[in-house]
C-alpha cells in the first residue's frame, strides 16, 4: 500500500505546504539498484586518539571503491588511504568546511575514559550538518565487556546511547549505526560497512551490532550467494516474496516454501526468479522429516529463512486457547523443529546461515499481540541460546526484528493506528518489505561472516522499544 503523506511531502507543493506548517517531512528513501557503487558519494572520516580500526577501515573502504576524506583532526587518513592505492584528500580548508558528504564513519575505538569524549562531539559537530540527503553515520567501537579497564567500557558502553540519539537527530532520510568490532574480527569490517553505508540498509537506523572473529568465504561482490541453496517458508506473498527475489537475485537458488493454499502464487514465483516451490504446511509432524530429505538430496541446503508467520490478535482475557497455540507452533515451534532436525540430519552445509524473522512486537510488545509478542520474542531468544553453539561448528543464526511494514496485513489496519505506525520511526514511514529481505539477503550471505546470535531491527529506529 502507498503512503500517500510520503508522495505529499516530497512533491514541490507537498513540500513547501509541510514545512510552513512545521508538519513532519519524512524523505523518500534511496534504496537499492543495481550496477551502483555501494555509496554515491564521499566518507568523511574522523577518529578519537588511540584509535585501532584505521588500516582496516582504510582496506575496507578500499575494497568497497568507497572514496574518503580525511577530517582536519585525521591528517594521518590520507597516508592510509594511499597506501591502500586509493587516492585521499582533506576535507575543507583548515578548519572550515568542505563539500557535503554522502557518509561520516568515526573510529572511537581509542575512547579509554568517558572524560576524553570532546574528539567525539567536536567530529560531529562540525561535520553533521553537512551529511548528503540519505547519508550514512557509522560509529566503530570495541565491545564494553571486553575493556581493559572500567573507564575503557564506560567510554565504550556510552556510544550506544551516542549513536541512538544522533539517529534520532538526523533528517532527510539519513541513518546512524553502531559497530562493536572484536579483537580478531577486523577482517570482517569491510562486509558490515558494504551492507550500512549501501542503500541496502535504507529501513536500520539507531542500531548496534557486534562482528566476532569468523573467516570469510570467498564469494563474488555483485553475486555473494551464487551458489548457495536457500529455503524460505511463507514465501507466497508479502515480505517473504520480496526475500525470494533478494536472494535469486544476489545469485541463490531459493527453495520457496508456504502452504498448499498458496500453491498458485508459489509457483509463479519459483518460475519468475528460478527456484523452487514446496508446498507444505510447516507444523505438520512430518514437516521437519520432508525438508531433510528434500535437503539432503540436493547435497545440503545452506540458508534456512524462518518468515512463516500469522497473527491471531485479540486482547489476552478473551484469547482463545486455540489462536494462541496455533501462533506458537507457526511463529516459534516450527522454525525450532525445523532447524534441529536439519542440523541433527546434517542437511545444513559448512557455513550455512539461518535467519529467524521476529518483530518490533516482540521487543516492545504490543496491545492485542501478547501470543504474537511472546513468538517473536522467542525466535529472539532462540537464536540468542543457539548462536553460541553454532559458533564452534561454523554455522550462523541471526534474527531481523521488523517494525512497521508496507504490506497487505499492515494495509488492513484502521487509518489512525497506520498512520501512527508509519510516523512513530527517526525516518517517518513504513518500510518496505525490500527492506526486510535486503537485511536478510545480507545476513545469510559470507559478507555477514562474523555476525551469529544477532537481532537487526529493520524499523527505522521505532520510538518503542528500539
Amino acid at each position: 500500500m502507498s503512503d500517500a503523506y510520503l508522495s505529499f511531502a516530497n512533491s514541490p507543493f507537498g513540500g513547501a505546504l509541510t514545512r510552513s506548517l512545521g508538519l513532519p517531512q519524512p524523505r523518500a528513501l534511496e534504496r537499492f539498484s543495481s550496477h551502483r557503487p555501494v555509496l554515491r558519494g564521499e566518507v568523511l572520516v574522523g577518529a578519537s586518539p588511540g584509535a585501532q580500526l584505521l588500516p582496516s577501515l582504510s582496506q575496507s573502504l578500499a575494497e568497497l571503491e568507497a572514496p574518503s576524506l580525511a577530517h582536519h583532526s585525521l591528517p594521518e587518513w590520507i597516508t592510509l588511504a594511499q597506501q591502500q592505492g586509493v587516492m585521499s584528500g582533506r576535507w575543507g580548508v583548515g578548519e572550515a568546511p568542505g563539500a557535503k558528504v554522502k557518509a561520516l564513519v568515526f573510529d572511537a575505538t581509542g575512547l579509554s575514559d568517558p572524560l576524553q569524549s570532546e574528539t567525539l562531539h567536536a567530529f560531529f559537530q562540525h561535520t553533521l550538518p553537512h551529511l548528503l540527503p540519505c547519508g550514512r553515520v557509522i560509529v566503530l567501537a570495541r565491545p564494553p565487556e571486553q575493556a581493559a579497564t572500567l573507564a575503557q567500557a564506560v567510554a565504550q558502553r556510552a556510544l550506544e546511547g551516542f549513536v541512538r540519539a544522533v539517529a534520532k537527530e538526523l533528517r532527510q532520510g539519513a541513518t546512524a549505526q553502531l559497530l562493536w568490532v572484536e579483537e580478531g574480527a577486523e577482517a570482517n569490517l569491510g562486509g558490515a560497512l558494504g551492507f550500512f553505508l549501501s542503500p541496502r540498509s535504507a529501513y536500520v537506523s539507531g542500531q548496534s551490532l557486534r562482528l566476532q572473529p569468523a573467516s570469510l568465504p570467498p564469494h563474488a561482490p555483485t553475486q555473494p550467494l551464487a551458489g548457495r541453496q536457500i529455503l524460505v517458508t511463507g514465501a507466497a506473498r508479502g515480505i517473504g516474496v520480496a526475500v525470494a527475489e533478494t536472494l535469486a537475485r544476489d545469485g541463490a537458488r531459493v527453495i520457496a516454501l508456504d502452504v498448499p493454499s498458496a500453491q498458485e502464487p508459489l509457483q509463479a514465483l519459483a518460475k519468475r526468479i528460478g527456484g523452487q516451490a514446496l508446498a507444505l504446511d510447516i507444523t505438520d509432524p512430518e514437516a521437519p522429516t520432508t525438508l531433510v530429505r528434500a535437503a539432503l538430496a540436493e547435497g545440503g541446503w545452506d540458508g534456512l529463512v524462518h518468515n512463516a508467520g500469522i497473527t491471531r490478535d485479540r486482547s489476552l482475557a478473551r484469547m482463545p486457547a486455540h489462536q494462541w497455540a496455533l501462533v506458537q507452533a507457526i511463529n516459534l515451534q516450527a522454525p525450532i523443529t525445523i532447524t534441529q532436525a536439519m542440523q541433527e540430519a546434517q542437511a545444513l552445509r559448512k557455513g550455512a546461515r539461518v535467519v529467524g524473522v521476529s518483530s518490533i512486537s516482540g521487543i516492545a510488545g504490543n496491545r492485542g499481540q501478547t501470543n504474537y509478542g511472546y513468538s517473536k520474542a522467542g525466535v529472539i531468544g532462540w537464536v540468542q541460546a543457539l548462536a553460541p553453539q553454532w559458533q564452534t561448528q561454523a554455522l550462523a543464526i541471526n534474527a531481523v526484528a521488523p517494525g512497521f511494514i508496507e504490506t497487505q496485513m499492515t494495509a488492513a489496519i484502521p487509518l489512525a493506528i497506520r498512520e501512527a505506525g508509519r510516523r512513530m520511526n527517526s525516518l517517518g514511514q513504513g518500510g518496505l518489505p525490500v527492506d526486510v529481505a535486503e537485511a536478510i539477503a545480507w545476513l545469510v550471505g559470507p559478507q555477514a561472516a562474523g555476525v551469529n546470535g544477532q537481532v537487526l531491527r529493520v524499523c527505522g529506529q521505532n520510538w518503542l522499544g528500539a
